[in-house]
């Protein structure tokens, strides 16, 4: 406010500037009341001598008045202006205050009583014109008045003048204070005005970016509701001119082609409902027919009321916000369907079976759940690749939709796994034809690309309420249904039976218990001996693992093996094997071998070669006398890399024997790619043969046959009479396994077998 400070910003220099206006507008009546003022002291003191000094004082008041226009204008042609402005105007008012206290030094003395007060009724009359001058420049009312009050000092300079001095002085000093008073209500009046005007200047820059942005734009209307003041980004989305949409109705543009069928949406209603009411509504969303088609738009309004409280009508803003419908729309999409398939997912068809539940205990009849999972899909990924899966699984769905084309609602679960929601069925008999119509459409040879595909579908089924009340127990009863479908060898239709969940919940507990079978020694390692056929010598035996369970007791393999390999412990049980198996035959004498079992899993995992090795060098025995049993459903997955795992287990030495040969997926072909020592023909063809079916016979003496061709050993399995052992023997089997020579033995009855000084020490 006084120019000390150096303040910079767009408002202090506005400020500043109405400082030095507000001076500049009073600055003719400052100069007219110097001339007055020079006139009226010429008139009264000209006449008595001081005609010299009256000229050298108006040369100076003329010298002060000329340099203060001077400053002024020099200031006014520079570029914006600064505190530096408010010094030099400082400069302005202490001259003009210096003259004038030149003055009262001048003509204070010597003269009449009559004199002295003119001279001090046109001194009064000058500070105050001179304070309301410089009122809003506080530095020019200081440097100005502060001289004028030192000049009273020398105008009343007589000892009987005190009071008059000192009542001068204060109305000096009365007109300084009110002129600081004056400026400190100035620069606070002008800088709320300045900050209101860029306040305004921000509104109206707002609201030319509503007209003018990419997407919102202004809309008013009169009383009547009908559009006024018609923006061009109104018009412009509209696709129209501002002149054809002033004065329509609001509703009637809004509504498009249905304001002759009267067929408005909700939302125009809605609308149409707070125009009626005159209240406030805010992002209210409606399709309008605009563009050549049809756009969303949002709008928001107020109504408006002049200051009698006179209705105006409603003044508001519009976007178009059809991009972001469109968006929420296809995320929407994205959460409620198969992007492979374009099928409802998981949680749409929850949503449905949701639906359907609630409908169910409204005396509606019940729903069933179907769940749907492919036979053989795992073979086309893991030969042709997923792309061609994803082709293969587009087309199912396409089946799929295409068989359920009535009230069922079809989705995909996720893989190959897919879902049927029949919201209303009253029997089984329903489901059945669904289930077998499903089974046979999606089993139909299939065309991906140049590929030839055939799957099979299984299906599990429930129905509501008498296989689950709940959603979540309906689906788990139908996946309840399907896993016994599966187990079936796949291609029919299980429906859920109360006991399933009994089975389902003895496998849990009995993949609880195995999992902790390891860790707390409950597994032990059984061994079976297998003899020279035509001597009856020991030359090996199969190692098999059983299992004790404290509470339970023993539990078949055929019940533990399935767990184990769904549960993904088939891999740490047969190392486990492994190595126990490995530590016992070290015992025994040098050409004895010992038979592992090893599963599909294990022959997928590249560390099963290092469990091998590690196994074999803690025991200490040698390779040759280690023999790998597998079965045929390794080869069903070509690329698996079983082949090359057996291939390294071979070169390390380790023999390979085929278990259950002919029961399986028999294929000459993987034969002659992997050398195997020993095929193992299944006791079920053992017992055949000895009951002298052909077929059994025949397959006998053709495996052997095939064997001693390729230099492969032979072992028939299941051997228990003596008529099954000359049988095999006349056939050509040059080994044996069963219970004639021995039943799965303790590793201590094993070594029992042996002399005593062939069996090494335990380290």
């Amino acid at each position: 406010m006084m120019g000390f400070t150096a303040l910079s910003g767009d408002a202090v220099e506005r400020v500043i500037a109405g400082q030095l206006q507000s001076a500049a507008a009073v600055a003719l009546l400052r100069q007219a009341m110097n001339v007055f003022g020079l006139m009226f002291l010429w008139q009264v003191f000209g006449h008595q001598g001081s005609a010299s000094m009256l000229i050298l004082w108006s040369v100076g008041l003329v010298a002060s008045m000329a340099g203060g226009v001077l400053l002024d204008r020099r200031r006014r042609t520079g570029s914006g202006v600064t505190a530096a402005d408010l010094r030099v105007h400082g400069c302005t008012g202490l001259m003009h205050g210096l003259v004038w206290a030149a003055c009262m030094m001048m003509f204070s003395s010597g003269h009449s009583a009559s004199q002295l007060v003119a001279h001090w009724t046109l001194i009064s009359c000058i500070m105050i014109c001179g304070a309301i001058s410089y009122a809003a420049t506080p530095l020019a009312a200081t440097g100005f008045l502060l001289p004028c009050i030192v000049g009273l000092f020398f105008m009343f300079d007589g000892p009987e003048e005190l009071p008059l001095r000192a009542l001068a002085t204060s109305y000096a000093l009365s007109l300084l204070v009110g002129c600081f008073i004056y400026a400190r209500t100035f620069a606070r009046q002008h800088s709320a005005s300045v900050q209101l005007e860029e306040k305004s200047e921000v509104v109206s820059l707002l609201l030319r970016e509503y007209e003018h942005g990419a997407s919102d734009w202004l809309w008013q209307t009169d009383p009547a509701r009908r559009l006024n003041g018609v923006s061009p980004r109104m018009a412009e989305m509209l696709g129209r001119t501002p002149a054809e949409v002033e004065g329509t109705l609001l509703v009637q543009i809004l509504a498009g082609s249905a304001w002759e069928s009267g067929l408005f949406p909700a939302e125009l209603h809605e609308l149409a409902d707070h125009l009626k009411r005159r209240e406030n509504f805010s992002a209210i969303a409606l399709p309008v027919e605009a563009q050549g088609g049809v756009r969303w738009w949002e709008l928001s309004a107020s109504p408006r009321y002049d200051e009698t409280g006179v209705f105006l009508g409603f003044r508001g803003v519009g976007s178009d916000i059809t991009e972001q419908r469109e968006s929420a729309e296809r995320i929407t999409q994205l959460a409620r369907f198969d992007p492979l398939t374009g099928l409802p997912n998981r949680a749409h068809l929850r949503e449905v079976l949701d639906k359907s539940m609630v409908g169910m205990r409204t005396g509606v009849p019940g729903c069933a759940f179907l769940m749907i999972d492919l036979d053989r899909f795992k073979a086309v990924n893991d030969t042709l690749g997923h792309q061609v899966g994803d082709k293969l699984l587009t087309q199912v769905a396409r089946r799929l939709r295409h068989i359920c084309s009535g009230s069922e609602f079809c989705g995909r679960i996720g893989g190959d796994e897919f879902a049927v929601v029949i919201p209303h069925v009253a029997a089984n008999r329903g489901i059945d034809t669904l289930a077998g119509a499903i089974i046979s459409g999606l089993s139909a040879p299939y065309q991906v690309d140049e590929h030839l595909l055939y799957v099979g579908a299984s299906v599990g089924s429930a129905l509501a309420p008498q296989d689950g009340s709940e959603s979540e127990a309906l689906i788990r009863s139908a996946d309840l249904a399907l896993y016994q479908a599966k187990s079936e060898g796949g291609g029919v239709h299980c429906a859920y039976e109360p006991q399933l969940h009994a089975q389902a919940e003895e496998r849990r507990q009995l993949e609880l218990a195995l999992r902790d079978a390891l860790e707390k020694d409950q597994l032990h390692v059984l061994f079976q001996p297998v003899v020279e056929a035509e001597t009856g010598t020991v030359v090996g035996f199969e190692a098999l693992a059983r299992w004790t369970h404290p509470e339970m007791g023993p539990i078949s393999p055929a019940k533990f093996v399935p767990v184990a390999e769904e549960a993904r412990l088939i891999g740490p049980i047969g190392e486990w094997v492994l190595r126990t198996a490995c530590m016992e035959a070290s015992r025994w004498p040098a050409p004895v071998r010992i038979a592992v079992n090893v599963s599909a899993e294990q022959l997928s995992h590249p560390s099963f070669v290092g469990a091998v090795v590690s196994a074999l060098a803690q025991s200490g025995l040698e390779a040759r006398r280690l023999e790998l049993e597998v079965t045929e459903s390794v080869f069903v997955n070509a690329d698996t890399g079983a082949l090359k795992i057996l291939d390294q287990l071979r070169g390390l030495g380790v023999q390979l024997s085929l278990d259950d040969f002919g029961t399986g997926y028999s294929s000459l072909g993987y034969l002659s790619r992997t050398r195997f020592d020993t095929i193992k023909i299944d006791r079920s063809f053992v017992v055949g043969a000895s009951n002298n079916k052909a077929e059994s016979l025949a397959i006998i003496r053709a495996v052997v046959t095939l064997a001693d061709s390729l230099g492969m050993a032979t072992t028939a399995e299941g051997v228990e009479t003596e008529t099954e052992l000359a049988m095999v023997r006349g056939l050509g089997c040059r080994k044996v396994q069963g219970y004639y020579f021995g039943r799965p033995m303790p590793a201590v009855e094993a070594a029992a077998l042996f002399p005593a000084d062939q069996l090494r020490a335990r380290a």
